[in-house]
Parts: C-alpha cells; structure tokens; sequence
C-alpha cells in the first residue's frame, strides 16, 4: 500500500498557497479530502492507497484556474507525492520525492 502527499506554491509571490481544498477521487467517489496548512501541505492525504488510477483534484478559488485535475497512477512503491506550482495565469505539476 502506498501514500500520497501534496503541496501547493504560489510562485507567483515565493510563499506556500494556505486554505487549497484538496480531495482525491477513485472511479469518481471521493475516498480522502485535506486542506493545505501554512506550509501548503496536506502531508498524508492518503495513508493506504492499492495500486491503480486516482484523480487528485485542487480547488483554486479566486484564481483563473479554478480547478485543476489530475490523473495519477499509483504503481508498488510505498510514496508519493505530487507538488502544484501555481501563478495567476499558470500552473505546472511533477511527481515529487
């Protein structure tokens, strides 16, 4: 079993992105929801995930990306974690360590 983690930055401003609802999603049920803290982490948004295909999903309200999705594969290793790099008119994504 595997576990995901995220953070989301604002590069725009050099700081963490505080208050991001974030939820994860298996074949469209919600099955783990966190907020980012002061650091714009949600350290352990799933403790124990099977392999297979998530959709983790970031609320970015009063941006020009309201949401963004992303589809994950979760494969046999035991972590995960996937970074958001936000600005006003952007954002990119990468599998962290």
């Amino acid at each position: 079993m595997a576990t995901l983690s995220t953070h989301v930055l604002d590069t725009a401003t050099g700081r963490p992105a505080l208050g991001i609802a974030v939820s994860l999603e298996k074949d469209g049920a919600v099955i783990a929801r966190g907020v980012t803290d002061g650091d714009g982490r949600v350290a352990e948004l799933a403790p124990s995930l099977a392999p297979g295909r998530y959709r983790l999903v970031f609320e970015l309200q009063g941006r020009f990306f309201r949401r963004v999705a992303l589809d994950v594969e979760i494969g046999s290793e035991p972590k995960y974690h996937v970074p958001l790099l936000v600005t006003p008119f952007g954002l990119t994504s990468y599998r962290g360590s």
